[in-house]
């Protein structure tokens, strides 16, 4: 990897106008910054509780640590399972889509790696994508089909692609399907009071929102926006971020407030870090980046 001395590139931020007045997303005079460089593909950043973020280049089978103290990167594992979205539990684990063997992993603080999904009814995932980890415990994942060139196995075996849902973070629990009516679901986030859960549909181009029920499973599907997303995070003010060219920004009701233009073919992911969450981390192919804003990232 290449990490660069910290310069700022002009970033496109369009602030839409919308029913009600919206306060400034972007920190004053900030502008978007290319931290490193050097990667194949990354993806995945999650945020610990010290607002450091960990990413993965995944086609290099890597996971990368960017310290929130001082902006450097460094190798945290290798190999890493090829993972993909990942996400910290209330324990500190970092929960990873491990899609070398199309399974969900719990990797500890010593980088103990603890298998907790190894198929779904005695035949192998698609692909474990994203994933969200709820208040309540328990967690949420999106399991589309990409063929992988390192894979070594058949066709899909699931029939479908889909949204299952883990009761409770151990090898010992089962995970079970909560949305089956989706094309190709991808992104995955949900509101800081688990009352709500976002789910990209990247192959329909479309983003639903559900309501979350105690024994975890999703009512009330709601069509959010007419965009699909590879990942997504939201803000201390109820704004979803979607990913794909650039990051696009939409208010609670579903409409577009912003869009930050991100100069790389593809916008892969995207988490709030830093000591303040207010930095908005963005995975886009060989690079990360990295905008200030003025709305922190929910807990």
């Amino acid at each position: 990897m290449r990490i660069l001395p910290l310069f700022f590139m002009a970033v496109a931020v369009a602030i839409q106008p919308a029913r009600a007045v919206q306060p400034p997303l972007v920190a004053p005079g900030a502008t978007l910054a290319k931290l490193s460089e050097g990667y194949l593909f990354t993806e995945g950043p999650a945020a610990d509780r010290h607002g450091n973020i960990f990413f993965t280049d995944q086609p290099n089978d890597r996971i990368v640590r960017w310290d929130a103290s001082t902006g450097a990167f460094s190798d945290w594992l290798r190999p890493a399972g090829r993972s993909n979205g990942m996400f910290f539990d209330h324990d500190g684990n970092l929960i990873a889509c491990a899609d070398g063997k199309n399974e969900l992993w719990s990797i500890a603080p010593d980088k103990k790696v603890t298998v907790l999904v190894r198929d779904f009814g005695g035949k192998l995932l698609n692909g474990p994508n994203d994933v969200w980890v709820r208040p309540a415990g328990g967690l949420y994942f999106t399991d589309p089909f990409y063929k992988r060139p390192y894979w070594n196995r058949g066709p899909a075996e699931q029939g479908g692609q889909h949204v299952y849902f883990l009761p409770a973070i151990s090898a010992a629990a089962t995970p079970r399907r909560v949305a089956e009516d989706l094309k190709q679901p991808n992104g995955i986030v949900g509101t800081p009071d688990g009352k709500l859960l976002y789910v990209a549909d990247i192959g329909a181009g479309k983003t639903y929102r559900y309501a979350i029920e105690a024994d975890g499973s999703l009512a009330s599907k709601k069509l959010f926006c007419e965009m699909g997303s590879d990942g997504m995070t939201i803000d201390t003010a109820g704004n979803v971020y979607l990913t794909g060219k650039g990051v696009t920004v939409f208010n609670p009701a579903g409409e577009k407030i912003a869009h930050v233009d991100v100069p790389e073919p593809w916008t892969a992911n995207v988490r709030f870090g830093g000591k303040d969450r207010d930095l908005l981390f963005i995975t886009a192919g060989k690079a990360v980046y990295g905008l200030r804003m003025a709305v922190a990232g929910a807990k």
